[in-house]
């Protein structure tokens, strides 16, 4: 009886094992199909290469015309003490705060590199060292720089100079 159990359990294993091939004609198929598609997408690359393209230029012009706007979502006073005999007029724009005078005097010559006359100044009541890449006597010239500024900072601030 053992031998009859065991000999039906390994002829169902063998009958699983064949129903379970894949055909060969499949894959054929499948690869025919891949081929033909490449194919297609060959001959259409290269009738896409070879047609005439006409090119016309689109001119256009925009005329812009910007007013500053006292925008003081970011303005700040503060009492600051000028660095390396520095000079600052009532309108700053400020690139970056430091607490290391190293890392301010390290933006500062960077600013300078890029022709800005840029300075470092200190709050003495919070010891963070502001760094200036320009000063102004007025408000609309500071907002129009600190616009500018932003491409490359975009963190850049008015700061108003208290004495």
């Amino acid at each position: 009886m053992k031998k009859t159990i065991m000999m039906s359990v390994a002829l169902v294993a063998a009958l699983a094992l064949v129903g379970c091939k894949s055909s060969e004609s499949t894959y054929k198929k499948a690869y025919e199909k891949a081929k033909a598609q490449e194919t297609a997408r060959n001959i259409s690359a290269d009738q896409a290469e070879t047609a005439p393209v006409t090119v016309t230029p689109v001119v256009t012009t925009t005329t812009v015309t910007t007013t500053p706007v006292a925008n003081t979502e970011n303005d700040r006073q503060e009492r600051l003490t000028v660095l390396n005999n520095g000079t600052l007029k009532t309108f700053n724009v400020v690139c970056g705060s430091f607490s290391k005078a190293e890392n301010a005097n390290n933006l500062r010559n960077t600013l300078v590199a890029r022709g800005y006359s840029a300075q470092v100044a200190q709050n003495p009541e919070t010891g963070m060292y502001r760094v200036i890449a320009s000063s102004f006597d007025d408000r609309a010239s500071a907002i129009q720089s600190r616009d500018m500024l932003r491409g490359t900072y975009p963190d850049a601030w008015i700061l108003y100079r208290t004495y």
